[in-house]
């Protein structure tokens, strides 16, 4: 299935060009040399896809993945090596649903050339019985979190998943400034807007804006420097393209009580004080508005408001001190007191409303493969027998896998089948075979956390009686509270695979075996 908009080969050699430029190469070729002799070349975002795709493909195919192993796909940023190899390649297959960050899509969507299929398997896996499971985020905040959305596809404009949705803040009123930032998966902040030296518009709004693509939303943080009403302006416009002239869609002015009465700012309007809000550019309808959901449910819980319907309460209890990083001088001096909205989940999380983890699950993967298969065909009639044995054999192999997790994890007592892991990764390996996700912690290292969310951690694992909590390699550096709580409860910290290869686990099926004896061996 293809889903992006392919540009001619003429305009993906200027940006490759392009990009030699930016990212500082001395080389001026236009024109990359092929990875190798095979038939196809295939381009895949992950390691993953890319060891699915070598199944299928066998000898035919030579494949890369613009993500490297043990690099995280969420926030990876492609290489000019990566250009060059969209450049040559003549299939590409991503996984999406907004699992890969948004820059790995724009390389892949402007580089590859005219007529080459760029799949996404996620959504063109639902046709070869892939099942897709809601993304539900579970309330665990004191506070409301608060983040962007963007709703609708923008057909009407032209938009694709390469496309741009500019959120930028214009006016502000109140007694502090107003910061709205996003802090990445090692602590590092990137600042969306910020008051304290006022909100630029001459620059075309390059400056305190935020970017989205079509149909996410991100969470982030939200701080103000004092107690008061305020009343913030947002500007939502569409960017179709890279060359495209932005598209404005709708201005409106939202209100907060911060660390006062909400009641007493606007007694007629609804309170927004706990779960899950978004400010939300609506790209078919040209409406800005909060998409609200109070229990944390996903679509189909949420509620839509209007900006002067709603108060945003920023309670007392979100005071908190400014750390003495660095990279957070830009709220203030070091210990100063601010009210804060804290990101709900660390690390640039842009997402949509459907998990992408789809491999988590055996059987989605056994799908991924039998769309590979019709797609190398496609491109290469000759390959067919060749394409059809490689994922007979493969699908095979996989389906003896998905017995495996099953009969693996069936041996684990039921009621230790509790999961509690630093990345949201793994509701499909829940859901298929037969585990509790208890919780997933992501803690900002560049901040202590709260008492609060170490009490929480610390019931929970108490409460059910967990014996062992399972950290990914990659993402280690982020799990400092729950590698403490676990020291502290005396319970073991076990591995497990979600997103990335690495040294010790090479390929899918040595993924899923290595995560299913790690299970047994902790939990069972």
């Amino acid at each position: 299935m293809t889903v992006a908009r392919i540009r001619p080969a003429a305009r993906a050699a200027a940006l490759l060009v392009g990009a030699a430029v930016l990212i500082g190469g001395s080389g001026c070729a236009t024109t990359a040399t092929p990875q190798s002799d095979a038939d196809l070349q295939v381009i895949a975002t992950t390691g993953i896809l890319r060891d699915v795709a070598e199944h299928v493909g066998g000898d035919r195919v030579s494949v890369t993945s613009l993500v490297p192993d043990s690099a995280d796909p969420h926030t990876y940023e492609p290489s000019l090596r990566d250009v060059r190899n969209v450049v040559t390649a003549d299939v590409a297959f991503s996984n999406y649903m907004l699992l890969e960050e948004h820059s790995i899509i724009k390389t892949l969507d402007a580089n590859l050339r005219e007529g080459v299929p760029n799949i996404s398997l996620a959504e063109g896996a639902v046709k070869y019985a892939a099942e897709i499971i809601p993304l539900v985020e579970n309330v665990s905040l004191d506070t409301v979190w608060l983040g962007l959305r963007a709703a609708g596809d923008g057909t009407e404009y032209g938009a694709t998943r390469s496309s741009d949705v500019l959120v930028s803040a214009t006016a502000v009123t109140g007694p502090g400034d107003v910061f709205g930032y996003l802090t990445g998966t090692f602590g590092d902040p990137e600042v969306y807007f910020d008051s304290s030296d006022g909100f630029d518009q001459a620059t075309g709004y390059r400056g305190d804006t935020a970017r989205l693509p079509v149909d996410a939303h991100t969470h982030m943080s939200w701080v103000f420097t004092a107690p008061g009403r305020y009343e913030l302006t947002l500007e939502t416009r569409l960017q179709a393209d890279q060359n495209a002239k932005p598209v404005k869609l709708a201005t409106e002015t939202f209100t907060f009580a911060v660390g006062i009465n909400p009641a007493d700012v606007a007694e007629d309007h609804t309170i927004l004080d706990l779960g899950h809000a978004d400010f939300t550019a609506n790209l078919d309808t040209d409406e800005l508005y909060v998409q609200y959901d109070a229990e944390g449910g996903g679509e189909g819980t949420q509620t839509v408001y209007a900006a002067d319907e709603v108060v945003i309460e920023v309670p007392s209890t979100a005071i908190a001190e400014i750390p003495a990083s660095s990279q957070f001088n830009f709220l203030g001096e070091a210990g100063a007191q601010i009210y804060q909205l804290p990101q709900a989940v660390l690390g640039k999380h842009v997402h949509g409303e459907i998990d992408p983890h789809l491999w988590q699950n055996v059987r989605n993967v056994m799908a991924y493969a039998e769309l590979m298969r019709d797609t190398l065909t496609e491109q290469d009639p000759a390959g067919a027998k060749e394409y059809r044995d490689n994922t007979d054999t493969y699908l095979a192999e996989l389906d003896e896998l998905d017995g495996y997790l099953q009969a693996t994890i069936d041996t684990i007592p039921a009621a230790d089948r509790q999961l509690v892991t630093t990345h949201d990764a793994f509701a499909y390996l829940a859901d298929a075979y037969g585990l509790d996700v208890a919780g997933f912690v992501t803690p900002n290292p560049a901040t202590e956390p709260s008492l609060a969310d170490r009490r929480k951690l610390t019931e929970t694992i108490r409460n059910l009686g967990v014996p062992a909590v399972f950290l990914e390699p990659n993402l280690v550096a982020r799990a400092s509270t729950l590698t403490e709580v676990a020291g502290e409860q005396g319970i073991e910290v076990c591995t497990i695979y979600g997103d990335t290869f690495d040294a010790t686990v090479t390929s899918y099926v040595e993924m899923m075996r290595f995560n299913a004896d790690s299970l047994l061996r902790c939990l069972g």
